[in-house]
């Protein structure tokens, strides 16, 4: 009888220990916020004075704190960590804040971030400064990326669309206005793909033009003919629609320049360099161009072919260097981009301010994407797994870099999206010719009602 009792009052712990167990493994933000984030609070609270001596992140106090322990307690005086903040739980981590003793820098906390990684339980450590003097540690529970989850508050405004989620729990917006142009890399099956159907999809909702260039037949991006406003599927047809599309520019310049063209005593606000300074009545819509596989137009067979080509990349130059005044943005992608490529390659590619870089073959490819902005990111970009598509790294010029993942979205729940968002294609007189045309889908086949950014990936 005593045996059975025993085996009763340990059934209720082992299934609460089983419990844990499978929450941890299927669902970690439950685990999360039910066992992980009590005990790495206690476990920071308890151990930070230790853990930040033991990290070299203490310094000697003040002659004054000096005088005041030993004439109140008579005790060695020891060194002093950060002052530490309010400790702030969050659905994935928690955050507080330190204010940083003289002669310390963000890059000293940023140094022993594995350290405090191991000693507080947390899948992992970011430091980001919020003012000198002042950073933010921001740990993260568990694996974001494993399986990706927007957060509901990811809103959408005038070309700037969430993409993707980054590793320390921040969500990855790709903003035309603040990076007008960037590149795309990655091998077959990295989820490159993937990324320029979350970005078509989030842009498609918006009045925004979306052009593509797929000379892959348009294998890539056909499916989303319903949005876009053109599409060429071949270097001919992509040849006469970079034409019109720095002709396009320059008709957007010259509105610009009549409207500079105004009279004496005209308020300052009414001046204006770029298309978002024109009245609302006047302004032509955003084009966005994006262009798959953007190697296919380097290519040439034929000395025909190399005067085409040449033709394309200073079309696709110039749009780099000018069309951001003029409302038109570049979003180039390819498995490879380098000098090896032609002349005019490395010339676009440093037009290019944004980096995103999927897992490809070999180094030599991730320094092609980074190397020039982020030469640390570059190992990190060539050891992403095959086992996680979608994983990358993303960059710009100003040197700050993070790994990220995109969320899944299957091609049909595209495809779907761009269909009931058909009739938000502004209207591009210049780019009539190249609308593709889109076939009317048979009766029987239902609409999706999909989201533009699904929940897991």
């Amino acid at each position: 009888m005593s045996e059975l009792m025993t085996m009763a009052e340990l059934g209720g712990p082992l299934a609460l220990l089983g419990g844990a167990i499978y929450a941890r493994k299927a669902h970690p933000a439950i685990y999360w916020a039910t066992v992980g984030l009590p005990a790495s609070v206690a476990r920071l609270v308890g151990s930070y004075s230790s853990t930040m001596d033991a990290c070299g992140l203490t310094v000697q106090p003040s002659r004054l704190r000096a005088l005041a322990v030993r004439a109140t307690t008579r005790r060695e005086v020891r060194p002093v960590p950060p002052r530490r903040g309010l400790i702030r739980p969050t659905s994935t981590g928690l955050r507080v804040r330190l204010r940083l003793a003289p002669g310390q820098e963000p890059a000293d906390v940023a140094a022993s971030c594995e350290r405090l990684r191991h000693a507080w339980g947390v899948h992992a450590v970011h430091v980001h400064e919020i003012k000198p003097g002042v950073v933010e540690l921001r740990l993260v529970g568990f694996d974001l990326l494993r399986k990706v989850k927007m957060p509901r508050s990811a809103g959408h405004d005038l070309l700037a669309v969430p993409v993707a989620l980054r590793e320390d729990a921040t969500v990855f917006v790709r903003d035309y206005r603040a990076v007008p142009h960037e590149l795309v890399l990655g091998a077959t099956l990295s989820g490159k793909s993937m990324f320029l159907r979350n970005l078509l999809t989030g842009l498609a909702a918006q009045p925004v033009a979306l052009v593509g260039i797929d000379c892959k037949r348009g294998v890539e991006l056909a499916p989303f003919a319903p949005r876009l406003s053109a599409l060429a599927t071949d270097s001919d047809e992509a040849a006469e629609l970079l034409a019109v599309l720095v002709q396009e520019m320059e008709d957007r310049y010259d509105l610009i320049k009549a409207r500079q063209s105004i009279a004496p005593g005209t308020p300052d606000e009414e001046i204006t360099s770029d298309v978002w300074g024109l009245p609302d009545d006047e302004r032509p819509p955003p084009i966005v161009l994006f262009v798959d596989e953007v190697a296919e137009l380097f290519l040439v067979a034929s000395r025909k072919d190399e005067e085409r080509r040449d033709e394309m990349v200073t079309q696709l130059i110039r749009l780099a260097q000018l069309g951001r005044a003029a409302g038109i943005y570049l979003e180039i992608c390819g498995q490879r981009f380098g000098a090896e490529l032609g002349k005019g390659a490395t010339m676009l590619r440093a037009q290019l301010t944004g980096r995103v870089c999927h897992r490809v073959n070999d180094e030599a490819s991730a320094k092609m994407a980074l190397g020039d902005i982020a030469p640390e990111a570059v190992g990190v970009a060539a050891t992403i797994p095959a086992e996680r598509p979608g994983l990358a790294v993303s960059g710009d010029t100003s040197g700050g870099w993070g790994r990220m993942r995109t969320p899944y979205l299957s091609l049909g729940d595209a495809a779907a999206i761009c269909r009931e968002t058909a009739e938000l294609a502004p209207d591009v007189p210049a780019l009539k010719p190249f609308r593709p045309h889109v076939q009317a889908l048979p009766a029987d086949i239902p609409i999706s009602v999909a989201k533009p950014h699904p929940a897991t990936g």
